[in-house]
């Protein structure tokens, strides 16, 4: 599936939120079976991107299309059966199990009122087994580690059977051992069930090895779009971020490695 954004802009109204705050004409294609990376500062409006291209949020001016069908003409239910969405935090209103928040992936294909089935069971089961969370299916779920808990927020999308996965910050704020293995789960869905991953990310280095494409973002507007190797620079990150940095090919993997060095035109 074809997941495209054509010039899209979105602004928040609330008085809670600046009005500074602006996405402008925003426009890039997701091709089935890529892994794309979204890059940039705080507040530059990833998280917001990834609202719109899930049909969350609908964009001001613009639009988002799916196999060159806008959004706003299907229905949510269809368009969860096909996009999946991870958000950076999950906090259940109830003390659910491993196995129920998997469940809720299942929503999109239940009628209003019925109950999931030995065949929505058996896919919820599956999903936990690809991201190793199977053997907590009877545990709380507000009991697991960090990790665990993103494994199975990711297994609950997975048991919506979507061709495209879109996932806010999938590693902040966990261990250096629980990055890999997320990074590792990411690139086996894409490997394996060729799935459509946009990951959105603060970590350049996750990035540079796991996305074949990036995307960054600064302000509201998209700053530079490509190939990882080719967009990833000592210029780009200097304009996103005020850091100087080290950015090399690592001899071991061939992936690149940033190192940032220091702010922009200071000593420290």
């Amino acid at each position: 599936m074809l997941l495209q954004v054509d010039k899209i802009s979105f602004g928040y109204r609330q008085k809670s939120i600046p009005n500074n705050f602006k996405l402008r004409d925003i426009s890039l294609k997701i091709k089935s079976g890529s892994l794309t990376g979204l890059i940039g500062p705080n507040g530059c409006g990833k998280t917001t991107l990834l609202t719109l291209m899930a049909g969350i949020q609908r964009p001001q001016n613009g639009k988002v299309t799916l196999d060159d069908e806008p959004l706003t003409s299907i229905t949510k239910r269809k368009i969860a059966q096909c996009i999946a969405i991870v958000p950076q935090e999950t906090h259940p209103a109830f003390d659910y199990t491993v196995l129920e928040m998997a469940l809720m992936g299942r929503h999109p294909y239940l009628k209003p009122f019925t109950l999931e089935g030995p065949a929505d069971i058996e896919i919820a089961y599956n999903a936990l087994t690809v991201t190793g969370t199977d053997h907590l299916a009877n545990r709380p779920y507000m009991t697991l580690s960090g990790g665990e808990k993103q494994r199975v927020i990711i297994a609950s999308a997975l048991t919506q059977s979507p061709d495209i996965l879109l996932l806010d910050e999938p590693t902040a704020s966990l261990d250096l051992g629980y990055q890999i293995e997320i990074s590792l789960l990411l690139k086996k869905l894409s490997r394996e069930r060729n799935m459509t991953l946009v990951v959105a990310t603060h970590d350049l280095n996750m990035a540079a090895s796991l996305c074949e494409n990036l995307v960054l973002m600064h302000r509201g507007k998209i700053l530079a779009q490509g190939l990882t190797q080719e967009v990833l620079t000592v210029d780009m990150v200097r304009q996103l971020y005020g850091v100087e940095a080290s950015v090399k090919l690592q001899s071991e993997t061939g992936d690149l490695l940033i190192v940032p060095l220091r702010r922009k035109d200071t000593n420290l």
